[in-house]
């Protein structure tokens, strides 16, 4: 395969420290953050949704399911942006 090293990539930029002002570098990071929010968001409920109406037959049971998926999304979503922010701004409010 042929790859172009001028092709724009959101997440190299970010990952790599590029010489850009902190201000666009936080801009470009929550652009992503709510990307893969969204993303997981839907990508969690729909496999919460498959599951339930695979394996459930009660509405209780099935909305559950979903519920399960979606926070599991969410979930997955927020440690990898929570990552991400903390590259940024190291210094927590809260020590370890």
């Amino acid at each position: 395969r042929n790859f172009n090293s001028n092709t724009f990539s959101l997440t190299n930029s970010v990952k790599m420290g590029d010489s850009k002002p902190k201000e666009l570098q936080f801009d470009s990071t929550l652009d992503r953050c709510i990307d893969i929010g969204l993303r997981r968001f839907v990508y969690g409920t729909a496999a919460g949704l498959a599951g339930a109406v695979l394996l459930f037959r009660g509405p209780s049971a099935r909305s559950a399911v979903v519920g399960v998926g979606t926070g599991f999304g969410l979930g997955s979503a927020y440690t990898e942006c929570k990552k991400d922010l903390d590259k940024m701004f190291p210094v927590s409010l809260f020590p370890k």
